[in-house]
């Protein structure tokens, strides 16, 4: 068995060792890391909701009319069956429904090549005329 003292040239200086020892450098990235995952507060997720109290059913109490309402693809619209002719007739009619005792509930039913622009009308005039009980009806119940 040999040992390698040194260069072999003489009584020179031992070569320095350039590589740097990264073991203590990790050990202590991972001690760092478990002590930082240890001390993390455990976090929730939940959200605070105030949710309504239900109420007993109650007895003979009739369902709101239903108002169909349709938009054909040129921006028509037919209130159960009758086309409204012009946009003053059917805020009239979005009035007096919004003021009536027991308002009624609007099916909305768009035609599928029907702008949005004509359906979005619909939309804000009911809402701005103060009617509350709006559904939209999908094209795939036909």
């Amino acid at each position: 068995m040999g040992m390698n003292v040194g260069s072999g040239s003489g009584g020179g200086d031992p070569e320095v060792m350039l590589d740097v020892n990264t073991t203590p450098l990790i050990d202590v990235m991972l001690v760092l890391l478990v002590m930082l995952i240890i001390t993390i507060p455990v976090q929730t997720h939940a959200v605070k909701l105030d949710m309504p109290q239900a109420t007993p059913p109650q007895e003979n109490v009739q369902p709101p009319p239903v108002v169909d309402l349709e938009i054909d693809f040129d921006g028509t619209v037919i209130w159960n069956g009758e086309t409204i002719p012009n946009r003053q007739v059917l805020e009239a009619r979005l009035v007096q429904a919004a003021n009536a005792v027991q308002q009624p509930e609007f099916h909305i039913r768009p035609n599928k090549l029907v702008e949005y622009k004509y359906v979005a009308a619909v939309l804000a005039s009911a809402q701005r005329l103060g009617v509350t009980n709006i559904g939209l009806v999908g094209n795939e119940a036909m």
